[in-house]
């Protein structure tokens, strides 16, 4: 099972009204084909009352496998559906790649 498959899979756990798992590896200074740059937007009732950290801690808790061993940057947008609602059904944009130790 690829990465993004087995990302999909794991935050089925919460039950999301929405789930989309970008890879955008391609983005960034890696070679083709790479699966270690994710963005992924949720909207659980799971997130109801708690603070935007909790939210990432729980998300991150659900993905530590991946998050050790392949991820290496991943971008959340976690929402609930009220939330969801008010932003239109948008996400935010993931914040530009500056290339690591490359760029330096």
């Amino acid at each position: 099972m690829n990465i993004k498959n087995s990302i999909e899979t794991k935050l089925q756990s919460l039950q999301p009204q929405f789930l989309e798992v970008v890879n955008e590896s391609h983005q960034h200074n890696v070679p083709a084909g790479s699966e270690s740059h994710f963005k992924v937007t949720i909207v659980s009732g799971a997130f109801q009352g708690k603070m935007l950290v909790a939210r990432h801690r729980m998300v991150n808790a659900i993905l530590a496998d991946e998050l050790a061993q392949s991820i290496h940057a991943l971008v959340l947008n976690t929402m609930t559906m009220e939330e969801w609602f008010e932003k239109s059904g948008t996400r935010n944009d993931s914040p530009p790649c500056l290339g690591g130790a490359k760029s330096r």
